[in-house]
């Protein structure tokens, strides 16, 4: 028998996490809540879900803060995030990408919608899995099972979504990616990610891969490419 995928859904207002838990319970999956930060890490920490829907405006730690330990924190790592928030602006959907948010769901939403997102997150986090468990190109060494990239031994500090989008280009062996299909593998297909805001996460990707961010090319009205040059650059 197949196990049901656990769900942690971290919302203080009991109500509307009443509702996403039961839309959540009937699709087959296994609903665990918290109603606040605090609780969340408690939780997340006792057993790790397979996906946490998280609200950004939260009593005792705000989801931004319980982001950022999540993403800290081995155990909990991996686990990819879904934003559920009111904050609605292009540049806090930024700021969540860039706290390791794997999709943003803006309120008010659609429980369809939201119910999409779950399962694109959970089918890339399955297919994720798939793939080698190291890549390993030039300098740049990609761990899946320990979720790190590595230049030259030195460990970056990659957001969620930049692990995503490297492991991407990658994995894709020197073939051009175009923004599209970075935003369907890395954040979500369906996902309101506009191509600046991909341009914005593979800047940063090449500010934090420094001298190896040459390996990063850009596909003049294509997309990106990550390929190796003779001299290993």
């Amino acid at each position: 028998m197949e196990t049901r995928s656990s769900i942690l859904v971290v919302e203080d207002e009991i109500d509307l996490a009443d509702v996403v838990c039961y839309h959540l319970e009937r699709e087959g999956y296994s609903c665990r809540r918290a109603e606040d930060g605090e609780r969340a890490l408690a939780e997340a920490s006792r057993q790790p879900p397979d996906l946490i829907v998280l609200d950004r405006m939260l009593p005792k730690l705000s989801g931004d803060e319980v982001a950022q330990r999540l993403k800290r924190d081995a155990r909990t790592a991996s686990v990819p995030i879904i934003m559920l928030t009111a904050k609605v602006e292009d540049e806090d959907e930024l700021v969540g990408f860039a706290l390791g948010a794997d999709d943003y769901v803006r309120k008010p939403f659609s429980v369809k919608l939201l119910l999409a997102r779950v399962s694109a997150v959970l089918r890339r986090q399955k297919a994720a899995g798939s793939q080698p468990e190291v890549l390993s190109l030039g300098a740049v060494v990609l761990d899946h099972g320990r979720h790190e990239v590595r230049v030259e031994g030195k460990e970056l500090d990659l957001t969620a979504t930049e692990f995503r989008i490297l492991a991407a280009l990658m994995g894709a062996r020197g073939r051009v990616l175009t923004r599209e299909q970075l935003i369907d593998l890395a954040i979500g297909h369906g996902a309101a990610v506009t191509n600046r805001a991909m341009d914005v996460h593979i800047a940063s990707l090449r500010k934090k891969l420094g001298a190896a961010s040459a390996a990063i090319h850009t596909v003049r009205g294509v997309g990106y490419a990550f390929r190796i040059s003779d001299n290993g650059s």
